[in-house]
């Protein structure tokens, strides 16, 4: 099996840079309300289009996680990192995840403005709900149950929003 790569895989392009540009697209695509928030395990851009509250969360690895102290290397086995080098791992793992997202929004831009797909059709998943979930987890855990047998798909026929 080939190790996993992505587009975003090497980028130079510093977190504070792609969310710079994730900003700019926004709101040159019509964006009225912008945010960003981090935390030590979650990074969370939202911003207001097309009358929706839309959110985007990026999972963060933790700076402690092995492969960002350790290195594997050949017949030596794994040897541990300097923190400095551990350190220069982790920001590189962080710049590809920002840089992923800021190249998913733009491609969902792009699919929106050529007509491929409706704003709806390309950024439903994303779109927060009265109590803070997104229409993705709350649909998400119903088609689980429903391919489990467990329950039939009332995605968001009965959804309340956390109101009885």
């Amino acid at each position: 099996m080939s190790a996993k790569r992505t587009y975003a895989a090497g980028t130079d392009v510093s977190a504070q840079a792609s969310r710079a540009e994730i900003e700019k697209m926004v709101r040159a695509a019509g964006a009225n309300a912008f945010m960003f928030a981090e935390d030590v395990d979650v990074a969370r851009v939202s911003f207001r289009m097309e009358g929706r509250l839309l959110r985007f969360d990026i999972p963060l690895p933790a700076p402690d996680e092995d492969r960002f102290l350790t290195v594997l290397r050949g017949a030596a086995g794994r040897q541990k990192r300097t923190a400095v080098q551990a350190a220069a791992a982790y920001d590189r793992v962080v710049r590809e995840l920002w840089r992923a997202l800021a190249l998913t929004i733009k491609a969902k831009l792009t699919a929106v403005e050529a007509g491929i797909v409706t704003f709806e059709e390309e950024f439903l998943s994303h779109v927060v709900l009265a109590d803070g979930q997104t229409v993705g987890r709350v649909v998400g855990r119903q088609l689980a149950l429903h391919y489990e047998g467990k329950d039939p798909p009332r995605l968001l026929a009965d959804y309340t929003g956390g109101k009885g």
